[in-house]
């Protein structure tokens, strides 16, 4: 037997002032899209903006269906328009951000399973990282350089061709 580790770095700030202004003005972006997400079964409603590399901000917000596993989540849908927006343009920083109408989300908010698979199959396909920014509506924000802190063991296209 061989046990390995994998350590993952992430950097915390206390307030949003810390953050580069492009990272404020995105995280920004992102808040003001939980205000258009459609979630009235959960009453969580979550928003992303991706910033592409020439500059564009694409924004997403959470979609809820009746029928649960018909919604798509907010990154997904910012990922999704930006992919099918600007296909030759790599996405540099997503960020993501959550309010409820039920509790205060003071923690910053990650995405779901799903989710990080995209942005890993993304991250891949451009070949270069991508930095994500989570913030709930308010308190710490943390700043992740790239997919691979979340998702280490990501399902590669490579595993799908036959040896």
């Amino acid at each position: 037997m061989e046990k390995k580790e994998i350590r993952i770095s992430y950097s915390i700030y206390h307030s949003i002032e810390e953050l580069t202004k492009e990272d404020q003005f995105l995280l920004e972006k992102a808040r003001i899209a939980t205000k258009s997400a459609y979630a009235p079964y959960s009453g969580f409603n979550v928003g992303a903006a991706i910033l592409l590399e020439n500059g564009i901000i694409v924004t997403g917000n959470n979609q809820e269906n009746a029928a649960y596993p018909s919604g798509l989540c907010a990154e997904r849908v910012a990922m999704f328009a930006a992919s099918s927006q600007y296909p030759d343009i790599p996405m540099k920083v997503i960020a993501i951000t959550a309010n409820s109408r039920k509790f205060e989300v003071n923690i910053p908010i990650s995405p779901c399973g799903s989710c990080r698979q995209v942005m890993s199959e993304y991250e891949t396909k451009q070949n270069m990282p991508l930095k994500v920014i989570l913030m709930g509506a308010k308190g710490d924000i943390q700043v992740i350089d790239t997919i691979a802190g979340l998702l280490p063991f990501m399902f590669h296209a490579d595993e799908l061709k036959q040896k």
